[in-house]
């Protein structure tokens, strides 16, 4: 019976050797994964990712905000560009006079009109809102090349 006995004692203490050995194993391969090389271990990494997450959604929710203050503000820039040649006197060749509509999101902008005739070219600047000429009366090129424009057709 005492020889029972040792046998399963010896099977224990080889049990408990065999398991101390590979604890220990573990033990150093988990100090080694956790145990960078500055001295931090994991948990002192991971509480730093957290606080940079934190502060890189703080920055995406400020960049997030100003993409749409700059879009808003994208809306009164030029975006609508048309240019519209015409001969406005019959008895002169050539399409040398022309019409420019520079406007913005909202139709409204600028035209700017050549005139020319004989060696001399005289322009004129009228302001456009929402389509319409605002203190002058536009004629009838100007008219056609802020809808070019607003359509989103270069017209030569």
């Amino acid at each position: 019976m005492e020889s029972v006995l040792i046998i399963i004692l010896t099977g224990i203490i080889v049990y408990l050797v065999v398991l101390t050995y590979y604890l220990n194993r573990y033990k150093i391969l988990m100090s080694k994964l956790v145990q960078n090389p500055g001295g931090e271990n994991l948990a002192d990494i991971l509480r730093s990712i957290v606080s940079k997450l934190d502060t890189d959604r703080e920055n995406i929710d400020q960049i997030r905000k100003e993409i749409s203050r700059q879009a808003q503000l994208s809306l009164k820039h030029v975006q609508k560009v048309s240019l519209l040649r015409f001969n406005p006197f019959s008895d002169t060749g050539g399409d040398q006079s022309f019409v420019m509509a520079f406007l913005d999101a909202d139709d409204s902008g600028i035209v700017l009109t050549s005139l020319h005739n004989r060696g001399q070219s005289r322009w004129y600047a009228k302001s456009i809102v929402h389509g319409k000429g605002l203190s002058h009366e536009l004629s009838n090129e100007e008219i056609k090349a802020i809808k070019i424009a607003h359509e989103g057709h270069v017209k030569h």
